[in-house]
């Protein structure tokens, strides 16, 4: 006789995995929540970090995280329609303009200013060409 293959189910977590992916999924969240307010800290990739790791850990934070009123729009709009709001990019672009003059003001003469200058031009420039969500939040 042969046996039937066992159906798809993810293994049993060990309370030490599961307390492993919380522990990472709030430190992306607090990373993520700083990065609202440092330009050089992406919001949006250490929210989608914090939802995924707590996916694994505990369903109960990911619709927590999900359903905060700032970060929430932004994850569904990321994940259906790759797509960031206007007003994000606004902020997002001119916070890494004051950063780049800032460095430019505060770094010596030398080559290292420059490439992190470019450096955030290329992601002024990628936040730039994002598209915009096509339904309203």
């Amino acid at each position: 006789m042969s046996e039937t293959p066992p159906k798809n189910r993810s293994p049993a977590r060990s309370p030490l995995a599961r307390a492993f992916w919380v522990a990472l999924a709030a430190l992306s969240f607090g990373i993520g929540v700083i990065g609202i307010f440092l330009p050089l800290l992406p919001t949006t990739e250490f929210m989608l970090a914090a939802v995924y790791c707590a996916s694994k850990g505990s369903p109960r934070f990911e619709a927590w995280i999900r359903s905060r009123r700032y970060v929430g729009p932004l994850i569904k709009n990321w994940e259906t329609e790759r797509a960031i709001p206007r007003r994000a990019k606004y902020v997002a672009i001119s916070m890494i303009f004051a950063s780049a003059m800032l460095l430019l003001w505060h770094l010596g003469q030398g080559w290292l200013r420059w490439v992190i200058v470019a450096l955030l031009a290329a992601v002024a420039l990628w936040l730039a060409t994002r598209p915009e969500p096509t339904t309203r939040q």
